[in-house]
C-alpha cells in the first residue's frame, strides 16, 4: 500500500541532515542528507515497495479465507509494534517513545488506522494493482491542498498534476472497467485518508522518525485491542480451523508492514527524497505481479493507461519540485 509513507522517509532524511546519529549499523544515518549512497537508497526503497505489496497480498489472501477485517488489522498492528520495539528499543532506549507533539501523533496514528482499514476493505473488492494505483492519488491530493492546510506556496504544477492523476483514476474506474462500485468508493476514500495521513505526518516531523513509527503501531494496536471483546467471540471458531499456512500468512502481515516502513526510513537516509520519488511507483509492478501470480488478475490495456497517467503525473511533479528547489 502506498501507504508507502514517503513523508516519514522525508522526515528521516531531514533528521539526518540535522546531525542525528545512530550506534548500530542497521539503524545508522548517513553523514549528510542525500550525500551519499544513491544506489543503496534506491535498492532499499524498491525492497520496501515489494514488502508493502506483499503485506497487501497477504491481507487479501487471509480475508478470502474468512479472517475478518478487524482481526487482520489487529494482528498486523500488534506484530508490527512488537517487531519495531524489539529492533529499535535496544538501540535508542526508551527516549524514542517520547514525542514532542503527542496529540499530533495520536491524530496521525488514528488517521493511519482508518486508512489501513479502508485499504484492506478495498482489497476485498478490487484487484491489488487497481487498488494500489488509486492510492497513488493520495500524495497528489495532499500537495494540491497544501496551500490551505500547510500554508505552503500555491503552485499551478501541483494542481495540474493532481488533475492528471484524477483523469488516470477515472480511466481505471470507468463504468465498463468491471470494478466493484463498493470497492471503487472504498479506494477513493482510502486515497483521501492517506492524503490526510501525509498531512498529519508533516505535523509530527519534529519527532524522530522512529518515534513516529512506534507511535503509529501503538495507536492502532491499542484501538484495535479495545475492540477485541466485541469481535473475538465470532472469530474464535474460525481461528480454530485455520490451517498452519494461513496462520503464517496472517502473522506475516505484521512482519511485512514493519519491514516496509523500516526499509523506507533507511532508504531516505541514503538518498534524497527527490531522487527516490519516481521509484515509489514501482509498487505498481510488484502489486500487479502478485495479483497475477496469486489470483490471475492482471490489468487490461486501458487500465494500464490510467495507471501510467497517475505514475507520470507523480513522477513529473517530483521532477518539477526538485528543479524548483535547485533554482531556489
Amino acid at each position: 500500500m502506498p501507504r508507502s509513507d514517503s513523508n516519514l522517509g522525508i522526515a528521516a532524511a531531514k533528521a539526518s541532515a540535522k546531525g542525528l546519529h545512530f550506534h548500530k549499523a542497521g539503524l545508522q544515518a548517513p553523514l549528510a542528507y542525500g550525500a551519499t549512497r544513491p544506489i543503496a537508497g534506491i535498492l532499499l526503497l524498491v525492497a520496501s515497495t515489494a514488502a508493502l505489496s506483499t503485506l497487501d497480498a497477504s491481507g487479501k489472501w487471509v480475508m478470502a479465507a474468512g479472517v475478518s477485517l478487524l482481526a487482520l488489522c489487529w494482528v498486523r498492528y500488534v506484530v508490527h509494534l512488537l517487531l519495531v520495539l524489539v529492533l529499535v528499543l535496544p538501540v535508542r532506549g526508551v527516549a524514542v517513545l517520547r514525542s514532542v507533539r503527542p496529540r499530533a501523533q495520536l491524530l496521525r496514528g488514528s488517521v493511519m488506522l482508518l486508512a489501513t482499514l479502508s485499504f484492506f476493505n478495498t482489497l476485498r473488492y478490487l484487484p491489488q494493482a487497481e487498488a494500489t494505483a488509486i492510492n497513488f492519488l493520495a500524495p497528489l491530493i495532499m500537495l494540491s491542498v497544501a496551500p490551505w492546510l500547510l500554508k505552503e506556496a500555491a503552485r499551478i504544477s501541483r494542481w495540474l498534476a493532481a488533475a492528471a492523476g484524477f483523469v488516470g483514476v477515472l480511466i481505471i474506474i470507468r463504468p465498463d472497467g468491471g470494478l466493484d462500485p463498493v470497492g471503487t468508493l472504498s479506494g477513493l476514500l482510502t486515497a483521501f485518508l492517506f492524503a490526510a495521513q501525509f498531512i498529519a505526518t508533516r505535523r509530527v516531523a519534529v519527532d524522530d522518525p522512529f518515534t513516529t513509527l512506534v507511535w503509529s503501531g501503538a495507536v492502532g494496536s491499542v484501538c484495535l485491542s479495545l475492540a477485541l471483546p466485541f469481535i473475538l467471540p465470532g472469530l474464535w471458531p474460525l481461528f480454530l480451523v485455520l490451517d498452519p499456512w494461513h496462520w503464517v500468512i496472517l502473522i506475516s502481515t505484521g512482519f511485512w508492514g514493519a519491514a516496509g516502513h523500516l526499509l523506507q526510513i533507511q532508504a531516505y537516509r541514503h538518498a534524497p527524497a527527490s531522487m527516490l520519488a519516481p521509484f515509489i511507483y514501482l509498487q505498481i509492478i510488484s502489486a500487479a505481479t502478485l495479483g497475477w501470480l496469486i489470483w490471475g488478475q492482471f490489468p487490461d490495456p486501458l487500465t494500464w493507461l490510467g495507471i501510467g497517467i497517475i505514475c507520470a503525473s507523480g513522477i513529473s511533479l517530483g521532477a518539477w519540485e526538485w528543479r524548483a528547489r535547485k533554482r531556489s
